[in-house]
């Protein structure tokens, strides 16, 4: 089994680089592009970048691993009880990428039998792929990175902070009164996936959002976990169809203080 996963995890980190050339011609261009709304909200867009490049990255996906299945923000999904089952966001932070921002990126993960197993976020723009196999550590090109140490409480560093409106403000006011109130400071960039690795590299004492789809976060997940940080199961209530809150943190006891002001 190990054997299957190198395989993914090699195809996989020259597959991101490939779409993100893709991904970075289509950035350069930008001001061509015709942009759309999904379901009305301005603030949720979508381009012909978004869906030509997770085209290209399914149809070498399943030209190399037919069986395996597939989850893409886009294309939708097929093959979900399938042994692997790879989750694609081919541009995360898309209103960043359209309004020529540096926060934007590639994500893919493996599943094998409903555990995250690969973990790949690729920025184009700074050449920085992060990558992670479970169990193996995680790597910022072909360097180890891990979290933010020392890092005892939410002072120590800053807090990455997402949201969207798939949830009221009231869900995460609350947690920024607070996290304001114990002294700690935030910061958002319009990609999760980049944020979480982010946390991975130790940049970012932690990241939390009210609701991420699996698609925004599997890989960075599993990136934060293998830094050596504590992250939430993002696969639990059928995460991987509905999405789910999204919490990660340098360590047990920053993620434990985070945790109780996500629930106050």
């Amino acid at each position: 089994m190990n054997e299957k996963i190198q395989n993914r995890y090699a195809f996989s980190i020259d597959l991101i680089k490939k779409a993100g050339g893709i991904a970075l011609s289509y950035y350069l261009n930008r001001n061509q592009l015709t942009i759309e709304c999904k379901k009305g909200d301005k603030q949720d867009q979508v381009s012909i970048a978004d869906k030509t490049v997770e085209a290209k990255l399914r149809e070498a996906i399943a030209e190399k691993f037919p069986a395996d299945g597939f989850l893409g923000e886009e294309s939708g999904y097929a093959g979900l009880d399938s042994e692997f089952c790879w989750i694609v966001d081919p541009i995360d932070g898309t209103s960043p990428f359209l309004n020529g921002l540096h926060a934007w990126c590639i994500s893919i993960a493996v599943l094998y039998r409903d555990e995250i197993v690969i973990g790949m976020v690729f920025d184009p723009l700074h050449n920085e792929l992060f990558h992670a196999k479970l169990g193996a550590g995680a790597y910022l090109n072909d360097l180890p990175i891990h979290t933010l140490d020392p890092a005892e409480n939410v002072q120590d560093g800053l807090v990455g902070l997402g949201m969207s409106h798939r949830v009221p403000p009231k869900t995460v006011l609350p947690f920024l009164e607070q996290l304001l109130s114990e002294g700690g400071m935030y910061v958002r960039n319009g990609s999760g996936a980049l944020s979480l690795a982010q946390v991975a590299a130790g940049r970012l004492l932690a990241y939390y959002e009210p609701h991420m789809n699996c698609w925004d976060c599997a890989a960075g997940m599993l990136l934060v976990r293998e830094a050596g940080g504590t992250a939430n199961n993002i696969l639990a209530n059928n995460g991987l169809l509905k999405g789910n809150f999204v919490l990660a943190a340098a360590n047990q006891s920053t993620y434990q203080q985070l945790d109780l002001m996500r629930t106050i």
